[in-house]
């Protein structure tokens, strides 16, 4: 009869672990100490780990050219939440390769000193982000949440999600949060030419967008700093080719003689952003160490 019962309870314990296993567990804190950038995964069983990054690029703000105004405005805000002053959540819009997500990755080496952190979210789990808070929201660090290149479909879980986080503002809820998101979308919704009928006119002249334009609106609206990131002229290209190639440790002389070559890579390419400027760079320097 004990060896039944015995055998029962061994069972049962089994059954008991297995359906633990599947169900939601809250997110553990991970080693704070192991970096200074986290990624939020999930894994295949649905639950969701802080994954710390251990490679951090050593990207600089100094390092980043032709984006003055737009760097100025993104290392105020972040050494305002460093020295624990009031400050925004922060939407960066604009076209590829200007330097967007660059710029968040400067700022947190620029301040990983003073106790900046940064966590990568992936839109699809930002429904998660109440748990990510309360894990840091007793910690004395600052956290960044940050969702890369975000954009939204209609009807995605995630753009609600967002747009409710925003309106109950993550940064009075935990004072240690701030969300930065980068984006080609100036609305983050997909625009059409029909909503453009849904504009009313008043008798003075006055323009009214439609319900379904606030909608598409009303996110971004909700985040405090909107920083815009235009194409780069051919001179700032240059530029910024010029920047890199230095960094790479090329020679001046051959940096200059790089011009033709960096401007026909562009054309190849149709773009003159940062990010081509960079792959120029990357190869340019490449091939020329390698060169007997």
């Amino acid at each position: 009869m004990n060896q039944k019962f015995e055998h029962l309870m061994l069972r049962a314990e089994q059954l008991i672990n297995r359906i633990e296993s599947v169900l939601p567990q809250a997110l553990s804190p991970p080693d704070w100490s192991a970096a200074v950038a986290y990624r939020y995964r999930k894994r295949s069983s649905g639950h969701g780990v802080l994954e710390p990054v251990r490679h951090v690029g050593a990207m600089r703000l100094s390092d980043l050219k032709e984006i003055e105004p737009q760097k100025e405005k993104i290392r105020l805000n972040t050494l305002q939440f460093v020295n624990g002053q009031p400050a925004n959540n922060v939407l960066l819009t604009g076209a590829r390769g200007t330097g967007k997500s660059s710029l968040i990755k400067a700022c947190l080496n620029e301040y990983a000193g003073r106790g900046l952190r940064l966590i990568e979210v992936d839109k699809a789990d930002l429904t998660d982000l109440p748990d990510l808070v309360e894990v840091v929201s007793d910690r004395s660090e600052k956290f960044i949440v940050f969702c890369d290149d975000l954009s939204f479909e209609d009807g995605e879980p995630g753009y609600k999600a967002l747009k409710s986080i925003l309106d109950g503002s993550v940064a009075a809820t935990s004072p240690n949060v701030l969300i930065y998101a980068t984006s080609n979308r100036r609305h983050l919704l997909p625009e059409y030419m029909k909503e453009n009928l849904s504009y009313t006119h008043t008798d003075d002249g006055e323009v009214h967008p439609g319900e379904v334009v606030e909608e598409k609106i009303s996110l971004s609206e909700r985040f405090g700093l909107w920083v815009s990131f235009y194409p780069f002229s051919q001179n700032e290209y240059l530029t910024i080719v010029a920047q890199w190639l230095s960094w790479f440790a090329v020679a001046p002389a051959a940096i200059e003689a790089a011009r033709p070559q960096a401007l026909v890579w562009a054309l190849e390419r149709g773009s003159r952003s940062g990010r081509v400027a960079y792959q120029f760079a990357r190869d340019y320097a490449g091939k020329h160490a390698a060169s007997p």
